[in-house]
């Protein structure tokens, strides 16, 4: 992706509010940010074009929702060609009970964080993705008991606000 147009403190202020309350109004972010309300719509609207801002959402709480069970899962591929990588990463992201992939260093390859209805599921799924030849060599699994926290943002001011001379 080509890098977006320079960001000043005030675009990172609205994306920073943006991923705290989604569903703010343009008036109320404008007042948050320190600009008027045209203004600040005209760079909301730029930074969504550019592809700062890939989409809104709910946060949903699953638990509401029943029981489900949440897996991290090392992953070390049998073959390291480029071709071995790239396909492995197009299967992967077709199964929905994959919610991240992360290429890492280290002992393993992959890092996956799976959501299933149970340990039972869980399996199912790594059997069927070693029955179809995914390219496998080993996978280790860690299932989570509990989740004090996670945070469904990042910080943007902090990460991204100071000027590296």
């Amino acid at each position: 992706m080509l890098p977006g147009p320079k960001l000043d403190r005030i675009d990172l202020k609205i994306l920073a509010k943006l991923q705290q309350e989604g569903r703010i109004t343009n008036v109320e972010l404008a007042d948050a940010v320190g600009l008027s309300p045209s203004p600040c719509l005209t760079r909301v609207k730029r930074l969504e074009k550019a592809g700062y801002i890939t989409g809104y959402g709910a946060h949903v709480n699953f638990s509401k929702l029943g029981e489900y069970l949440t897996v991290f899962t090392e992953v070390t591929l049998s073959e390291h060609r480029q071709g071995d990588f790239s396909r492995f990463e197009s299967r992967i992201a077709k199964l929905d009970e994959i919610v991240e992939c992360h290429l890492v260093s280290g002992g393993y390859d992959y890092l996956l964080k799976f959501v299933a209805r149970g340990v039972s599921h869980y399996q199912s799924i790594m059997e069927g993705m070693l029955e179809s030849d995914y390219g496998i060599e080993k996978y280790f699994s860690y299932i989570v008991i509990k989740s004090p926290f996670i945070k469904h943002r990042l910080p943007i001011q902090n990460l991204f606000g100071q000027t590296h001379g």
